[in-house]
């Protein structure tokens, strides 16, 4: 069997389609702060690994939950009644040798001190030590998987057999739909409107040349002293959002903010911290946003998590970076290409550079052919294969958004 397939794709591109739906969790969204957690978590270990033992241990902590607390938002004030609950769980190796000396690994401490720095520097109004309970069940490793990683390869042998999955360009609608949710929670618009809290979701729908963005945004209820000010924020939030999105986009935009709003009956999207995961809301890790930090149904989709999972051989992780990197390359660097997926199915156990199929689908602009490109995008497969193991260190670093 071949291990790359490149092909023409068949059908229109998503641009030139009738209908698209676009989706984004903005970073005080519970399936947000669920990822985030996550992969927190493994950077930590990651970092506690190597600076420790010189390489990083198995580990996969992509599973959790966050459990939405109690609270009771009004205006000008309000209280969390019962905090949320942060419970981050999955497989890490405990003990490890260093030198004749065995060492414990502190996988609590590194994990909970992990989830209070992310949400000390991403909520103004959420207190980590007074508002959410960190729980950690994280156990040591399944004894199979920790010798499939440790075994004495050059290059890492895959952890499971699965697939990631990625796309390139972002159409109009995508961008927008993600740099509206990066403005809303920019430090600009803090300034300007700090009512507005840190759990934005953007949902876009584009019907052929129109887009209706509906956004989501929890207010801050301390900041909003009465109904006639909530409304005027909103408002105010509504047009900066349309103006925003003039110079983002060449459509017809349509903006609909906190829609189950019904003031008659005093039902206002109002937050006490900012998120809400507050007052019931839950989360966990992959029901958020995919690599290209959208959930978007228009297009394939892996429904890995790719947060928490170890940078080292675990290709639910590194494939969906390594698609991503790919299309994106593909596009930028061959020419006549409209649209590029990639898909790469890693087997268990083999090496992660034999993945068990590339699959490379493009869509191509009038005047060209498969011939045209397939050698050009072979070589920047097999490139980025080649390359494989630079991009461990680089997602140790935080240098992709995962999510």
């Amino acid at each position: 069997m071949k291990r790359t397939l490149i092909e023409k794709l068949t059908g229109k591109p998503v641009t030139k389609q009738n209908i698209e739906i676009v989706e984004r969790k903005g970073r005080g969204h519970p399936d947000y702060i669920a990822d985030v957690s996550a992969e927190k978590c493994s950077q930590k270990l990651c970092e506690y690994y190597l600076e420790n033992f010189g390489v990083i241990l198995h580990h996969n902590v992509d599973k959790g939950l966050v459990v939405g607390g109690k609270s009771n938002p009004r205006f000008g004030g309000g209280e969390v009644l019962e905090p949320i609950e942060i419970i981050i769980a999955g497989r890490a190796l405990t003990q490890a040798k260093k030198g004749n000396e065995v060492v414990n690994v502190p996988v609590e401490e590194l994990s909970v001190n992990a989830i209070k720095e992310f949400l000390k520097e991403n909520f103004r109004f959420l207190d980590p030590e007074k508002h959410v309970k960190i729980s950690c069940k994280i156990r040591p490793g399944s004894t199979d998987l920790v010798k499939i990683f440790e075994a004495k390869k050059t290059i890492p042998l895959a952890n499971d057999t699965s697939f990631g999955v990625s796309f390139a360009p972002l159409t109009p609608t995508e961008k927008l739909v993600l740099e509206t949710e990066r403005y809303l929670n920019s430090e600009k618009l803090k300034k300007e409107l700090p009512e507005v809290g840190e759990d934005v979701k953007v949902m876009g729908l584009r019907q052929k040349n129109r887009i209706r963005l509906t956004v989501s945004a929890a207010m801050i209820s301390s900041l909003i002293p009465d109904k006639n000010h909530y409304l005027s924020i909103k408002e105010e939030l509504c047009n900066k959002i349309k103006d925003f999105a003039s110079k983002t986009v060449d459509m017809d935009v349509e903006v609909y903010v906190n829609t189950g709003d019904n003031p008659r009956k005093g039902i206002f999207y109002l937050t006490v911290t900012g998120t809400s995961a507050e007052q019931g809301d839950d989360g966990n890790p992959g029901r958020g946003n995919r690599i290209n930090g959208l959930i978007t149904p228009c297009r394939p989709m892996s429904l890995e998590a790719t947060a928490g999972k170890n940078p080292v051989n675990h290709v639910g992780k590194i494939y969906n970076v390594l698609a991503k990197v790919m299309a994106e390359k593909i596009y930028r660097e061959v020419k006549g290409l409209e649209e590029v997926y990639v898909r790469i199915l890693s087997q268990i156990g083999k090496p992660i550079n034999q993945p068990q199929i590339t699959n490379v689908q493009v869509a191509l602009e009038k005047g060209f052919t498969l011939t045209n490109v397939a050698a050009d995008i072979k070589s920047i497969v097999d490139e980025e294969i080649a390359n494989l193991s630079k991009l461990t260190d680089q997602i140790v670093k935080g240098k992709f958004e995962l999510f």
